[in-house]
């Protein structure tokens, strides 16, 4: 299994280190259904500072003090899936912030301004494995979901998700890392290092993750 020269010390770094334009395959397993439905994905998401005032925004509204905040990303999304009726698309866009709560800042909150299972602003738990795996939980009203992030090498990483209630799912992705206009990796390094900010905008005509992140 690939692993960073260094290893991700905390989560915010995970996320930064997942800055950039992703190109997704998924697979969805619906067992009330017993089938398997593909689709493709392209997600774009960029690194938001603690200062940035739609985090501060979004502390607030879950009564949470803005001062806590680590950092954050704007994740955009487009996409869709096997089973998709004519006119049918899954896009749109999030904004979330990290809350530490403990001193390695591996584990914490998750602050989002809207869900991808439902639209409500939601509060999740992330967690980072022994493995420097990323873990986030989230509990909807009628239902509860589980993802799980790996890289599989610097421009590859891994996604596993279940979704438990109405509807029980299980997905696994992967996900590439997309070059920006130069030919340059569009997404930041570890914590540290230089940054390069995603500029290109959602491709159109591209299928996307429908969770997003």
């Amino acid at each position: 299994m690939w692993r960073p020269a260094v290893s991700i010390p905390d989560a915010i770094s995970f996320f930064r280190l997942s800055c950039g334009r992703w190109r997704s395959q998924r697979s969805s397993h619906h067992l009330l259904h017993r089938r398997a439905e593909a689709g493709g994905s392209l997600i774009v998401v960029e690194d938001l500072l603690a200062s940035d005032p739609r985090l501060a925004a979004i502390a607030t509204l879950h009564g949470h003090s803005p001062s806590a905040l680590v950092g954050g990303c704007r994740v955009r999304w487009s996409g869709s899936m096997a089973w998709d009726k004519a006119g049918e698309a899954h896009e749109g866009e999030s904004v979330f912030g990290l809350i530490p709560t403990d001193d390695q800042g591996r584990e914490g909150l998750l602050l989002r301004d809207r869900g991808y299972a439902e639209t409500a602003p939601v509060a999740g738990h992330f967690a980072m494995d022994e493995r420097d795996g990323l873990l986030l939980t989230t509990g909807y009203e009628t239902m509860s979901s589980l993802e799980r992030f790996s890289f599989a090498g610097p421009n590859v990483r891994l996604r596993t998700s279940t979704v438990e209630g109405l509807s029980n799912t299980a997905s696994f992705c992967v996900e590439t890392r997309l070059s920006d206009a130069h030919g340059k990796d569009a997404g930041p390094a570890l914590a540290g290092q230089p940054r390069q900010q995603p500029t290109s905008p959602l491709m159109t005509g591209v299928a996307l993750s429908v969770l997003g992140w």
